[in-house]
């Protein structure tokens, strides 16, 4: 997405905002949305089986080397979002970035910025990054 693509969408989330328009309405309904984000992935798991989790302690060789690490780091998930889990993931992923942009319409910061200043942060500190 294009930055003239993300001033667009953030001019049309300030242009769309109305009823929830007040700085805790919006952060309310950004934490709400992001719960919403979880659930559904829940769901994905317990109701439609559609992915799966199986979860253990991440380990790798300590001698290993740093470049080598993504190879012994698991996601733990298995399977794929079948197309109905997906479209309802992706709507709950929608309404979150709609609540994050209107907080950045209200803090006047431009969605563009936070999303290139993030950029730059992970390649100033690159490795030493590690999240």
């Amino acid at each position: 997405m294009s930055d003239g693509h993300l001033h667009s969408f953030q001019e049309q989330v300030n242009d769309l905002l109305l009823r929830h328009r007040s700085f805790l309405d919006v952060t309310s309904k950004y934490q709400e949305s992001s719960s919403r984000v979880n659930r559904a992935l829940t769901k994905a798991v317990t109701e439609c089986g559609c992915i799966k989790i199986k979860a253990d302690k991440q380990s790798y060789p300590k001698d290993a080397p740093r470049e080598e690490w993504k190879d012994y780091f698991k996601t733990h998930l298995s399977g794929q979002l079948c197309d109905h889990c997906q479209d309802i993931v992706k709507t709950e992923m929608g309404k979150n970035l709609f609540y994050l942009t209107a907080l950045c319409n209200l803090l006047q910061i431009s969605l563009t910025d936070v999303i290139q200043q993030e950029s730059n942060h992970l390649s100033t500190l690159g490795v030493f990054n590690l999240r």
